[in-house]
């Protein structure tokens, strides 16, 4: 029996995946988590097979949720679960050890296909997603900025463009204000830009967010 770990910070997804689960022979939803940070807990207290993600929740977030679980153990596999289709996101996330990636509009179907697979050992990512990343990793030439930032920089990104100020960063993040300011202003100095405004609007031109997710 594979044990699975549902992770989002809204009930009527957990339900919903639950419900088409609860009918896919093989598979235990062992339990639910809310946020980042109670799902690294939980993959502490007892080792989940599989993690699906939401990896846009407040809080740590799924990056650095997922992060933190693969130090608990290689053998817990993460599958992200996110809004977001335009590289660079995909392709960090699977460079940060994640096992799969399924975007929120995605079928039971896929679904249920992406989890199996996973549980084979078979890494799965959303057809229209492995197709960005192949292109991308082939275009050297692709206009995409934000190829240049890290993990964190990346992670610290998002936040700001939702509106998270910097000392909330720092606390959901554990980290310094001092040391969210130099991640910043070295992306500022990465991207070209001068102000969280400017960067947000960046972000909506290549479409790395969403005017609805703000």
């Amino acid at each position: 029996m594979v044990k699975l770990l549902l992770v989002d910070d809204h009930d009527l997804v957990r339900t919903g995946i639950r419900r088409i689960l609860d009918d896919v022979d093989g598979f235990h939803v062992m339990a639910e988590a809310d946020s980042g940070e109670l799902a690294v807990k939980l993959c502490r207290k007892d080792p989940p097979d599989i993690v699906l993600m939401d990896m846009s929740m407040p809080g740590i977030g799924g990056l650095e949720a997922t992060k933190q679980i693969l130090r608990i153990s290689e053998g817990i596999k993460v599958v992200a679960l996110s809004v977001h289709k335009e590289n660079p996101f995909p392709a960090k996330v699977m460079q940060m050890g994640a096992f799969g990636y399924l975007t929120k509009d995605a079928d039971p179907q896929e679904m249920i296909i992406a989890l199996q697979k996973v549980s084979r050992g078979i890494k799965y990512i959303a057809p229209e997603i492995a197709q960005q990343i192949a292109l991308g990793q082939l275009d050297l030439n692709e206009d995409d900025p934000f190829k240049s930032l890290s993990e964190r920089e990346l992670q610290i990104m998002i936040m700001l463009t939702k509106g998270t100020k910097v000392p909330d960063i720092a606390t959901q993040l554990n980290i310094s204000a001092k040391t969210v300011n130099t991640y910043r202003y070295r992306m500022f100095e990465k991207l070209n830009v001068t102000s969280d405004v400017e960067l947000t609007h960046l972000a909506l031109r290549h479409q790395l967010i969403k005017s609805d997710n703000l």
